[in-house]
């Protein structure tokens, strides 16, 4: 039996492909933001892979779309600081455009899997 049935998931590996890429961009940006910047971009990073994989561990289809949706609002914040990133040069527009097309690729998926939960929900809980 495998206990960690979350790395079957598009959306974890996704995701976590994601938070890769992201760890090896903040180490291009300048010294001053590795305090700022790059802390909060790596810790927003790593929330979305690690609350997809913590939802599966839920028993609760309620509870694993709690955490699908705390997934996908770390994932806007991933991207709101890479845009600010972007903006301030941190990284370039190839970079960023890069990022921006693994994250819709993750947003996807995240949706995909949070409406097949749903759909669950729905049919265990008719209204």
């Amino acid at each position: 039996m495998n206990d960690f049935y979350y790395r079957k998931l598009d959306a974890y590996q996704l995701a976590k492909t994601l938070a890769l890429e992201i760890y090896k961009l903040v180490n291009t940006f300048p010294e001053r933001e590795r305090y700022g910047m790059c802390d909060q971009l790596r810790r927003s990073a790593i929330s979305i892979p690690s609350n997809i994989a913590e939802g599966t561990g839920r028993f609760s289809i309620k509870e694993r779309i709690h955490f699908l949706n705390i997934s996908y609002g770390s994932l806007c914040e991933t991207m709101c600081q890479m845009e600010i990133a972007k903006d301030l040069g941190y990284i370039s527009q190839e970079a960023y455009s890069e990022t921006e097309d693994l994250a819709s690729r993750v947003s996807m998926t995240i949706s995909g899997l949070k409406k097949s939960l749903s759909n669950k929900l729905n049919t265990f809980n008719p209204e």
